[in-house]
């Protein structure tokens, strides 16, 4: 579910009502709520008066109040004699200590705009003083998963650190820890961070995500609306083991599918990285993101994704051993055949009529998989591995789902012709020196 800054909304009108002001936390806008007692207030003192004036006129009893001595004072409390003991709060308390809220610190402007406005002019040694400044941009949540002597490893997402000129991890008990950067992956949105973990002693363990079911119980885990709440848990249930959802990047440009984890259980801005665990107390997911609301604009609850744990230890023992996620390419830039003209797809690619669906190749790296497969420039590619291929997002899925030198079968049209080709395939390209925004690689 990056763009962290703060900001003020503007009232449009010139009503003076003041408006909230709004962050951002692990990537989703949250506005800042004023909590209102549950109290009603009279609606001025003219509604007041009339009011006792009714009553008194409506024949009420008028007895008087007992004029009994207070110094009794002896009400007590008694002790609670339910058992509120539950496997969610056995769960809870397994896991609470590995929680933790991951600060993302961000470099801020050098110059105010209001100096600016008024003509205000950094000094030098002003401009590298502003410039070393750093601000709260946005808060996630994090998980201990591992401890080595002293070092202590926290899974959180992508997005909670994308951005960030220095990070911060508060534990559950409040303490405040600098944490480093191991390595992130923007296609799973999975990072690990590094703490001096001597103080922290609850490590989380991983479940079989696999092995959940729908409708057994779910907890979330995390700091909704930033570390001011921190591990606060919420329940729901699974209601969904494999959802398949649309992946963006920064810019919004959809960049593949995730199979994810549904559940209904309360995930808010502030609980992306954190954990979604069974009764057990093993985390089986790693909150991610929630639809809030369709297309249309129609208000929508309770559905929340988690990456399963499966997934998620694989990639963190990746991102722990070389700091990125090695994945397959055929060092190619390509669009999709949608995004071609009917007239030019004749015309150029000289494609049959038939062929309605695929990847167009616009280069191919030099040494390439591609290039020494036979792939030239305007190739349409319609099957990998004996798979459709639809659009960007389904040749990507297709081609991560190999590893690094596993050879794979590619079907694609040259100059009109269907041909078969074998590709083995290699650690992703170097990006090339020329793409435009509708260009993607792989």
């Amino acid at each position: 579910m990056d763009n962290n800054n703060q900001n003020n909304q503007n009232n449009d009108n010139n009503e003076t009502t003041p408006t909230p002001q709004t962050r951002k936390r692990g990537g989703l806008t949250l506005t800042k709520v004023a909590v209102t007692a549950l109290v009603a207030g009279l609606l001025g003192g003219g509604a007041a008066y009339g009011g006792i004036t009714y009553f008194n006129n409506s024949g009420i009893n008028d007895t008087a109040v007992p004029s009994g001595s207070n110094s009794t004072g002896n009400t007590k409390t008694s002790n609670v004699t339910v058992n509120v003991s539950s496997q969610s709060t056995k769960a809870f308390n397994k896991v609470k200590g590995a929680m933790v809220s991951v600060v993302n610190l961000q470099k801020q402007n050098n110059n105010s705009t209001l100096g600016q406005l008024f003509g205000q002019e950094s000094s030098s040694s002003d401009s590298s003083s502003s410039k070393a400044a750093l601000e709260e941009a946005s808060e996630g949540s994090g998980v201990v998963y591992k401890k080595d002597g002293n070092t202590a490893y926290i899974v959180t997402n992508n997005h909670v650190v994308s951005g960030s000129s220095a990070l911060r991890v508060v534990t559950s008990s409040g303490k405040q820890l600098q944490a480093k950067l191991v390595g992130k992956d923007s296609v799973t949105d999975l990072a690990v961070l590094k703490v001096n973990g001597a103080s922290l002693k609850t490590v989380a363990s991983f479940g079989n995500s696999d092995d959940i079911k729908v409708g057994e119980t779910a907890l979330a885990i995390g700091s909704p609306l930033g570390s001011q709440y921190a591990t606060s848990l919420t329940e729901g249930i699974i209601s969904a083991k494999k959802r398949t959802i649309e992946t963006t990047n920064s810019a919004g440009t959809q960049t593949g599918n995730a199979t994810v984890i549904q559940t209904d259980a309360a995930i808010n801005p502030g609980n992306s990285g954190g954990a979604l665990i069974n009764v057990g107390g093993q985390v089986v997911g790693i909150t991610s993101s929630k639809i809030a609301s369709d297309a249309e604009g129609t208000s929508v609850e309770g559905m929340g994704f988690a990456i399963p744990s499966n997934e998620v230890v694989n990639i963190i023992n990746q991102l722990v051993k070389k700091g990125k996620v090695v994945r397959p390419a055929l060092g190619i830039t390509y669009v999709d055949l949608a995004n071609v003209s009917s007239s030019q797809q004749k015309s150029v690619l000289k494609l049959p009529s038939s062929v309605d669906a695929g990847v167009v190749v616009m280069s191919a790296s030099a040494d390439s998989p591609a290039k020494k497969a036979g792939l030239a420039k305007y190739d349409v590619i319609t099957e990998l591995g004996g798979h459709e291929i639809s659009d960007q997002s389904t040749l990507r899925d297709l081609l991560y789902k190999y590893k690094l030198n596993d050879t794979v079968s590619l079907t694609y049209y040259h100059n009109g012709k269907k041909q078969t080709t074998k590709v083995k395939l290699t650690e992703t390209s170097a990006q090339l020196s020329k793409t435009t925004s509708a260009t993607s690689e792989s």
